[in-house]
């Protein structure tokens, strides 16, 4: 059985007329009778009576028609679900992200705008560690990550691409001999207790503390780890040391801290856009069309919900759980 029998069948049983479904489906009448007799051989059942004045559907046509209708209008529906596919418009895009990014309004920017191009693509939003979306996308577990530095050799097929550059910022009570100063210089860490990220954590600010810290020539004195950045700045709070973070985390304001730029030129960090690099799908390819759009100008075409970002059907975690602080 071909979806042209199908279509055969409902212009008769539409037109209830041999004569008038040929002219509908510009085919010859004879034609379309022996494609009809075939349908019926294929089905088993005769499906229309005849005579020389009418055409009238038996019940067993009359329940093959709404069947025959439904499968061809699903038919039509996978064609058209393939050509969206095909444009970036459809099927599932899996994101990672760090729990420093959704600080950022870059995030939301991008975010919002891609869901208001592709509605019909269904955004998973999945919150990792950079080194577990570098290994994520490496095992094609991933589709793109929003990452931070990693301070490690990249896969062979992985490539990132820089959206924005951010400062670091020192973490330090607002009563903190260093708090008068502007700016820090990553030498006053010296001998200072540091609240950081544990190691196994996978993120990336561990080791780029841990370099600037050995090419400023001394080892960072470790007082505290802790695995959530609302800890981290808690335990600051708390007297328990300093710490150094993304600039984007001064949003999170506690009584009794206070966070200062460092002066070291290379007390940077930066939002990486990463994929595979055989990633060539459209779904892939617009998202990374939008995310670079939005860097180079962040500012334009901004819409009212971009303010906040909702998690609603279209764009759900994977998991459910509330936002964790590992970069």
């Amino acid at each position: 059985m071909e979806l042209r029998h199908l279509r055969y069948f409902v212009a008769v049983a539409e037109e209830l007329s041999f004569t008038r479904a040929a002219e509908r489906l510009h085919i010859g009448q004879p034609p379309l009778s022996h494609q009809i007799q075939q349908l019926e051989a294929e089905v088993g059942a005769q499906l229309l009576e005849r005579s020389k004045r009418w055409v009238r559907l038996t019940e067993a046509g009359k329940l093959f028609l709404d069947d025959a209708r439904r499968v061809l209008a699903l038919s039509e529906q996978a064609v058209q679900t393939a050509r969206r596919a095909e444009r970036g418009e459809a099927g599932e895009l899996r994101v990672g992200f760090t729990f420093s990014t959704p600080l950022t309004p870059l995030f939301a920017t991008v975010i919002n705008r891609y869901r208001l191009q592709y509605p019909g693509v269904q955004l998973t939003l999945h919150e990792m560690s950079t080194i577990g979306q570098i290994e994520a996308l490496a095992a094609r577990e991933l589709d793109l990550g929003l990452v931070r530095p990693p301070e490690l050799t990249l896969p062979e097929s992985v490539e990132l691409t820089v959206l924005r550059r951010d400062p670091l910022v020192m973490v330090l009570p607002i009563r903190h001999r260093l708090a008068k100063k502007k700016s820090i210089a990553i030498n006053d860490l010296k001998g200072e207790p540091l609240v950081m990220y544990p190691e196994s954590a996978g993120t990336g600010i561990h080791p780029q503390i841990n370099r600037l810290c050995r090419e400023a020539g001394f080892k960072p004195t470790i007082a505290m780890e802790a695995g959530e950045a609302s800890t981290i700045i808690g335990l600051v709070t708390a007297g328990c040391g300093v710490s150094v973070l993304p600039s984007s985390f001064d949003i999170i304001r506690m009584s009794e801290v206070c966070y200062r730029p460092l002066a070291d030129a290379s007390a940077t960090t930066a939002l990486y856009l990463a994929k595979r690099k055989d990633a060539i799908s459209p779904l892939i390819a617009a998202f990374v069309a939008v995310a670079t759009e939005a860097a180079r100008h962040p500012g334009e075409g901004r819409d009212p919900m971009e303010r906040t970002l909702s998690l609603d059907p279209g764009l759900r975690r994977d998991d459910g759980r509330a936002v964790r602080g590992q970069e």
